[in-house]
C-alpha cells in the first residue's frame, strides 16, 4: 500500500520527466523544426508557454504556505508584480539611447514627465547581478516585515487574507501614481535586450520558455524538500493545530515567517521570468483579483500536493485563454463556477482526488480467480 506522499513524489517525478522533455523538445520544435512542418512551435506559442510556467510556480509558492502552512495568503500577486517591477527597471535600463526620447539616463516616461533626474530607487538596475538581486531582495523584505508583524500579532484565518488583500490594493494604488517613478498606470515597456541579447529573438524567446521550465523543476525542488523534512513537519502540524503545536513548544511565528518569505522569493522569480515573456509590467499585476485567481489554481489542481498546483495553474491558464477569446462574456462566469465546484465536488482538487482514488485501488484485496476457489463438496 502506498501513502498519499508516495504518490505525489511520483507523480512529481513524472512532472520532472514531462518538463526535462519540454526543455529538450521546445528548442528543436522552435529553432530547428521547418516552419511549415507540424511540429513546428511558433513564437506566440512559446512565449505563452513560458508565461504559462511562470503561472506555475507562481502557484507552487501559494501552495507552499497555504497548502502545508495553512497561511491563505491573497496577496502573492504583489510579490510576483515586484520580481516583475525589479526585472522591467533592468530591462529599461538597458534601452539606453534607443528609446523615444534618446536618453541614455532617463527611461521614456521620466523624459515625457519632465523629470531631471534618475530616482535613487532606480540605481545600480543597469547590472544585471544587482537586478537578480533585487528580485529576491524586494519581494522578500515585504513578506519578512508583513510577516513579522502579523505572525507575532497572531493574525490567523480570514483576518490574514484580508490583510494581505489590502497590502496588494495599496501598492496597486501606489504604483498607479506617476510621482512614484515606475511608469504609472502605463507601467514598464518597450523592452530591447537582456543581458545583452534582443527579447525579440525567437532565440532568446526560447531560453526565458527553457529557464522558466528549470525554474519551475527547481522550485519543486526547493519546495519539496521543505515538506518532507523536519520542518516541513512542523508546517503541516501548524495547519492541522496551531494551538497544539504552539503547546508543544514550537515558535510557530517563526516557522510562519521564513516560509511565508521563501515563498515570496519564489513568487518574486515567476515574476521576474514572466515580464521579459509578456513584454510589459504595470500596476494592473497588483490587482487583488489577480492572487485570488492564483488560489483558484491551487484548489484545483489541489491544495498541498505542490505538482497539483502547478498543473491547475497550467490547465485553467490555458481555459482563460481559449475561453477568453471564444466566449470573453462568459469566461469570469465560467471560472467562479469551477472554483464553486472543485469545492463542492472535488475538494482535494485533480491530483489530490487521484491519488486517493489510486490509494483506494491499491488497498483493495484482489479479486480471486476461478481457479483459486475451493472445489463444491461431491
Amino acid at each position: 500500500m502506498h501513502t498519499s506522499y508516495d504518490l505525489i513524489d511520483r507523480r512529481g517525478m513524472i512532472m520532472l520527466a514531462l518538463l526535462g522533455l519540454f526543455v529538450l523538445i521546445v528548442p528543436i520544435c522552435a529553432l530547428i523544426v521547418p516552419k511549415g512542418s507540424p511540429f513546428y512551435i511558433p513564437p506566440y506559442l512559446v512565449a505563452l508557454l513560458g508565461k504559462y510556467l511562470c503561472y506555475a510556480l507562481l502557484a507552487l509558492s501559494l501552495d507552499l504556505v497555504w497548502g502545508y502552512c495553512g497561511i491563505l495568503s491573497l496577496g502573492h500577486g504583489a510579490f510576483f508584480a515586484l520580481g516583475g517591477y525589479a526585472m522591467g527597471m533592468y530591462l529599461m535600463r538597458q534601452i539606453g539611447t534607443r528609446g523615444v526620447y534618446a536618453n541614455a539616463e532617463l527611461p521614456d516616461f521620466m523624459v515625457f514627465l519632465n523629470w531631471k533626474e534618475l530616482p535613487i530607487t532606480w540605481y545600480g538596475f543597469q547590472h544585471f547581478p544587482y537586478a537578480a538581486l533585487m528580485i529576491l531582495a524586494v519581494p522578500g523584505l515585504l513578506a519578512f516585515v508583513f510577516g513579522w508583524f502579523a505572525f507575532r500579532s497572531r493574525v490567523t484565518g480570514v483576518y490574514l487574507s484580508i490583510i494581505t488583500q489590502a497590502m496588494t490594493y495599496a501598492l496597486l494604488l501606489s504604483f498607479f501614481r506617476n510621482d512614484m517613478g515606475f511608469g504609472g498606470n502605463n507601467g514598464l515597456t518597450d523592452f530591447k535586450d537582456i543581458l545583452g541579447y534582443s527579447v525579440q529573438s525567437d532565440q532568446t524567446r526560447v531560453s526565458l520558455c527553457v529557464v522558466s521550465a528549470l525554474a519551475l523543476a527547481s522550485g519543486y525542488l526547493l519546495a519539496r524538500a521543505i515538506v518532507v523534512s523536519k520542518f516541513g513537519k512542523v508546517l503541516i502540524a501548524i495547519r492541522d493545530a496551531e494551538s497544539r503545536t504552539r503547546f508543544l513548544g514550537y515558535r510557530v511565528e517563526n516557522f510562519k515567517v521564513i516560509v511565508f518569505t521563501f515563498s515570496a522569493i519564489m513568487a518574486g522569480v515567476a515574476g521576474a521570468l514572466f515580464v521579459p515573456q509578456v513584454g510589459i509590467i504595470n500596476p494592473s499585476e497588483f490587482a487583488p483579483a489577480n492572487s485570488i485567481e492564483a488560489v483558484i489554481w491551487v484548489a484545483v489542481g489541489g491544495r498541498g500536493t505542490l505538482v497539483g498546483a502547478a498543473l491547475g495553474a497550467i490547465v485553467v491558464s490555458f481555459g482563460k485563454t481559449y475561453f477568453t477569446g471564444a466566449l470573453p462574456e462568459y469566461w469570469l462566469f465560467a471560472l467562479g463556477a469551477l472554483f464553486v465546484i472543485v469545492t463542492l465536488f472535488l475538494p482535494k482538487g485533480i491530483i489530490g482526488t487521484l491519488s486517493d482514488f489510486m490509494a483506494r485501488q491499491s488497498a483493495k484485496p484482489p479479486t480471486p480467480s476461478p481457479k483459486d476457489m475451493p472445489a463444491a463438496a461431491e
